[in-house]
């Protein structure tokens, strides 16, 4: 699947994290440093949506129960075993996109 326009870079300024969903597939999408990551959007421990957390550094923080991922490998602080998929990102001027195919 190609590239589909899913946000504003003005409505994602660094530090901040939103849901949204791209082809289907939800994602929490973030400005990590000034960079736009996106991640599945379910956590895999009871199912919150990742995008309604918080970020800590470049984790996503779970709003439910506090597990972290890391946006940029979508790995868990404490077990990496467990991990949520990435997703490409390009950002085109005010344009963000993303490639809903992990």
């Amino acid at each position: 699947m190609a590239f589909v326009k899913v946000h504003s870079l003005a409505q994602l300024p660094p530090g901040s994290l939103t849901e949204i969903t791209a082809g289907g597939v939800l994602m929490a999408l973030c400005n990590f440093g000034g960079e736009v990551r996106a991640v599945g959007g379910i956590c895999p421990h009871q199912s919150a949506p990742l995008g309604f957390g918080a970020m800590n550094g470049e984790n996503i923080v779970c709003p439910w129960h506090g597990w972290e991922f890391s946006c940029v490998t979508g790995r868990n602080d404490y077990d990496p075993d467990t991990r949520v998929a990435t997703y490409a990102v390009q950002v085109s001027g005010d344009d963000i996109l993303v490639d809903p195919c992990a």
